[in-house]
């Protein structure tokens, strides 16, 4: 669990804050389509990278895109370890410094499967097999 982390209805969709303040995740069921995703928080590059590698997967959401957000399919087969490591990198970018800090907030390792095109790391690497996130 990500360090006060808390979880309400915002839009109409579950989403996740850092301090009840900062939203760093929201759900989106069919929200201006008919896909089920979530949009996160994502450091400079990291949206253009990964978008560009793996349009199937990724996409600009609507509302925060234009701020760097990350758009992410989920009805399509993904790296569940990647996505676990978006998520703590979206907590990372947009919480206070003390708790990005926080052990439980630290990147994790992964390497992109074949099945997933070697999308890219969240480091903005569209080449890397490795990724820290």
């Amino acid at each position: 669990m990500l360090p006060e982390t808390t979880e309400r209805l915002s839009h109409g969709e579950p989403t996740w804050f850092v301090r009840d303040k900062k939203t760093f995740v929201m759900f989106a069921d069919r929200h201006h389509d008919d896909r089920v995703a979530f949009w996160c928080a994502a450091p400079p590059g990291t949206q253009e990278a990964l978008v560009a590698a793996a349009p199937q997967r990724f996409f600009v959401p609507p509302y925060v895109g234009h701020r760097g957000w990350l758009g992410v399919y989920l009805d399509v087969p993904q790296n569940w370890h990647e996505i676990a490591a978006l998520i703590r990198t979206a907590y990372r970018t947009v919480a206070p410094k003390r708790l990005a800090q926080a052990p439980e907030a630290q990147p994790i390792s992964f390497k992109f499967s074949e099945s997933h095109h070697h999308a890219s790391s969240v480091t903005g690497h569209p080449s890397s097999q490795d990724g820290l996130i």
